[in-house]
């Protein structure tokens, strides 16, 4: 609900603060006081496009901020909720800003936000609704939604939605498994020789290290076996080698050990394991030496296949570490041409079922859809008379669309259509019905649609324009109808609109300076009644005019 709104600087308004309460409020005035003006403003404040006239002669800047009082389930906190923005308390403040330069800026609770969110909350907070107004009602893209609505299809439609993804995911799996057969048949030729050439082959893993490692001991060849044969020299030497002095060591010590008892034990259980290490030592070096004797000719066979490796690797632009990866690869992508068929027929009966599913839920929802569309009809056309659209047709057109075409919604494009005189051709609202009577069409569907998004205030401009009488009381009565659920707001010229009024507000421009200001004031009751009367009589307000007044209001 709109509970504030809060005008700077705007056209002909300098200052003004309006409180609103829940039920039917309006405005009435006389003819270019200024009524447009506010609804200018609250517009500029939901995002709709700034335009540098508004600014009001003289000034630096203007700004507009709406205030809405909304509950904790309201569909305004998910669309927050989805920007990331935290909202502590239940009111939510819109406020926009424009400068001369016909720039402006936008707050959701005094935090920066794009103008297109406040469009977005917008449409959840309240709807606008002027003869020329392109949004809501008049949108034709939200009469599928407002017909499920009506109908409560709401369940069938999201089941329908849910079944079309999967159609679509099925399909799209189809189309891709269909792709990637017909690449793996492209390249059927080249995938056989690169797996069998790679099997031939056989990388294995760890493979090229270990070549690197051997390659190089083979290079060093000579280097690596003079080497060894020193050291193994300095082991052996009867005169001078390890194991000749350790020996040495360990007799000594063997002389002299029963008289040292004990205390000697440790040092000569060294000296024995030394002499055991000096003989592993011995046996490891001439192993080695042997070995490197033997692979006197290996050099040439471990470079043949270290550069076999690095051949194969750079052909398919890959390590070598990754080939034996690649072999499975190219073996899967081969496999998948002989499964592939099979998984393609899989594949292509998931996708004809997936369809089947999707078609008979759509075409239930369709034939539901045909029967809310009867009912809604039915249900606007016993409102048309009182407002005297008597010769009028309401229809909801609901057009089979081709396949191509489907969607989540399902299978039908809906559109609200009227006829405004019998036998003619039924058209869209905006394009058939002329102003006063696009005003009235949009409050019977108002008035039928009433249950559907109850927490969205409503603002009607001049809804009942060119009628008066009992089409204005029927008008009026409508309006007031709406109200006992919601909040909503009007713009009138009627008295009999006027008076059913919960809370009333008179628009006027008086003179400031040397200039003119418009002016709100809120009307108490007997305020109210002259005018009214003002509205009934015209420029002398008679005392028949404030009986009549009287009677409009009635009791209070």
């Amino acid at each position: 609900m709109l509970v504030s709104l809060s005008i700077r600087n705007i056209v002909l308004i300098e200052k003004l603060d309006l409180t609103f309460d829940q039920g039917l409020g309006v405005l009435t005035g006389e003819t270019g006081a200024g009524k447009s003006i506010l609804l200018d403003s609250l517009g500029f404040a939901l995002g709709h496009r700034a335009d540098a006239r508004l600014l009001r002669p003289g000034a630096e800047q203007a700004g507009v901020t709406a205030t809405f009082d909304v509950g904790s389930g309201h569909p305004a906190w998910a669309v927050l909720q989805e920007q990331d923005f935290e909202i502590e308390d239940q009111l939510l403040i819109l406020r926009r800003i424009l400068t001369k330069d016909g720039r402006s800026r936008a707050y959701v609770n005094d935090q920066p936000a794009a103008v297109a969110l406040l469009r977005r909350l917008a449409d959840s907070l309240i709807e606008i609704q002027g003869q020329f107004d392109q949004r809501g009602l008049m949108d034709p893209a939200t009469h599928r939604g407002l017909l499920d609505a009506y109908g409560k299809l709401e369940n069938k439609a999201t089941g329908v939605a849910g079944l079309w993804r999967r159609w679509r995911e099925a399909a799209a799996a189809r189309e891709a498994a269909a792709q990637r057969l017909a690449e793996a048949q492209r390249d059927e030729a080249y995938l056989r020789h690169a797996v069998e050439e790679l099997t031939t082959l056989d990388p294995q893993p760890g493979e090229e290290a270990a070549l690197t490692e051997k390659r190089n001991r083979l290079m060093h060849r000579g280097k690596l076996i003079e080497g060894v044969n020193a050291a193994n020299r300095e082991i052996e030497d009867e005169e001078r080698g390890a194991a000749a002095g350790l020996g040495r060591s360990q007799r000594a010590l063997q002389r002299i050990a029963e008289t040292a008892g004990e205390a000697l034990a440790p040092a000569i259980e060294a000296v024995e394991r030394a002499l055991l290490e000096c003989e592993e030592a011995q046996a490891q070096l001439s192993a080695f030496a042997r070995d490197m004797e033997m692979e006197a000719d290996g050099l040439e066979a471990v470079e043949d296949r270290y550069f076999a490796l690095q051949d194969m690797a750079r052909k398919h632009h890959r390590g070598v570490e990754d080939l034996t990866a690649l072999r499975d690869e190219l073996a899967a992508r081969l496999g998948a041409i002989d499964g592939g068929e099979a998984e393609l027929s899989a594949l292509a009966r998931e996708t004809a079922e997936a369809r089947r599913n999707y078609m008979a839920a759509a075409e239930t929802l369709s034939e539901a859809r045909r029967k809310a569309a009867r009912k809604l009809d039915k249900a606007v056309a016993a409102e048309l008379p009182p407002l005297k659209l008597e010769r009028a047709v309401f229809a909801t057109g609901i057009e089979r669309l081709e396949e191509p075409d489907w969607s989540a919604q399902g299978l039908d494009r809906i559109a609200f259509e009227v006829a405004t005189n019998p036998g003619s051709k039924a058209g869209p609202l905006g394009k058939i019905a002329s102003g006063g009577e696009l005003a009235r069409f949009l409050l019977s569907l108002k008035v039928v649609l009433a249950s559907i998004n109850p927490e969205r205030s409503l603002v009607f401009d001049e809804v009942d324009s060119g009628v008066g009488g009992a089409t204005a009381h029927a008008v009026g009565e409508r309006l007031e109808r709406l109200a006992r659920d919601r909040q909503i707001l009007v713009v009138t010229h009627s008295p009999q609109v006027a008076a059913r009024g919960a809370q009333h507000w008179q628009v006027q421009k008086e003179p400031k300076g040397k200039q003119v200001a418009t002016q709100v004031h809120h009307l108490d009751a007997g305020d109210r009644r002259e005018e009214i009367a003002r509205m009934l009589s015209g420029a002398e307000i008679t005392d028949e005019a404030r009986a009549a007044a009287e009677r409009l209001i009635g009791p209070a």
